[in-house]
């Protein structure tokens, strides 16, 4: 664990229970902040019936509450319900540099026009010459997605199915490809100001600096105590600059169940 989640778990501890309740006694405004994969879904899976009731006993008893997430709009509607998004206060997509509230956008901004179509061209055609040459088990397709904010990469290809995404993900566990690509952009491209995440199972985002999940805090300004839960928060994850950022209160989960059972002793459910 690095040095800086270390100091973020113990200001975790800090914000305890009471001082909790204290905010709370002084009228101060709470929002639940939440990652989507293997926070609240299993990797790019829907909401269980079971969790969507059990937020939506939280909403209903007056709790804000928003949804960060690397996906874009459309899978993130897939994975939450378009009707359960409207629910919640905020969600934000591409890692929160699009922004709805209640459905409606609020803001965004383009990849495309931050490196221009020149800089942009030369970084997936380097992406798709490395992955060409890449030697794992198994490739499918759509090894670029091109989305507002971000590109994702994956070296297998987001049209793997359920079983040939787990079974990269513990490939990549034991050979590290995603970490290696990363390192082999961040040597071709230093000057091009772009920050690099891992995500869920089989890719990783690429966005420019300063471009993951504290860009969602703007929006949220209003709020004095924001608890934020994620999973990939250890450095290279897309939780962790949010994860150690001072202006929330970290939660680690390791699953969708460790999320509700957090949830449960936060709230005194």
């Amino acid at each position: 664990r690095s040095s800086a989640a270390s100091d973020v778990y113990k200001r975790q501890e800090y914000m305890g229970i009471y001082q909790r309740k204290e905010m709370k006694a002084l009228g101060k405004r709470m929002l639940l902040l939440f990652d989507v994969d293997g926070t609240l879904t299993p990797s790019r899976g829907s909401l269980t019936p079971e969790m969507r009731k059990f937020l939506e006993s939280i909403i209903a008893k007056g709790t804000p509450m928003a949804f960060v997430g690397g996906s874009d709009i459309k899978k993130q509607k897939e994975q939450l319900g378009e009707d359960f998004l409207m629910k919640a206060d905020y969600s934000f997509t591409e890692n929160g540099v699009v922004a709805f509230q209640k459905g409606k956008m609020i803001g965004a901004s383009s990849i495309k026009d931050y490196l221009g179509e020149e800089k942009l061209k030369k970084f997936i055609n380097f992406c798709l010459h490395y992955v060409a040459y890449l030697d794992i088990p198994i490739k499918r397709g759509t090894f670029i997605e091109y989305r507002t904010a971000m590109l994702n990469v994956s070296p297998i290809g987001r049209n793997c199915d359920q079983t040939e995404r787990e079974d990269f993900f513990k490939y990549d566990n034991e050979h590290h490809i995603r970490a290696k690509f990363i390192e082999v952009l961040k040597q071709e491209f230093p000057d091009y100001g772009l920050h690099f995440a891992i995500g869920g199972q089989i890719s990783f985002d690429v966005a420019p600096n300063g471009w993951d999940k504290t860009y969602c805090l703007k929006y949220l300004k209003d709020y004095e105590e924001i608890h934020f839960f994620g999973d990939k928060t250890e450095p290279g994850g897309n939780d962790y600059e949010i994860f150690i950022d001072k202006r929330i209160i970290p939660h680690h989960v390791d699953n969708p169940d460790d999320t509700v059972k957090q949830l449960k002793a936060l709230l005194s459910i």
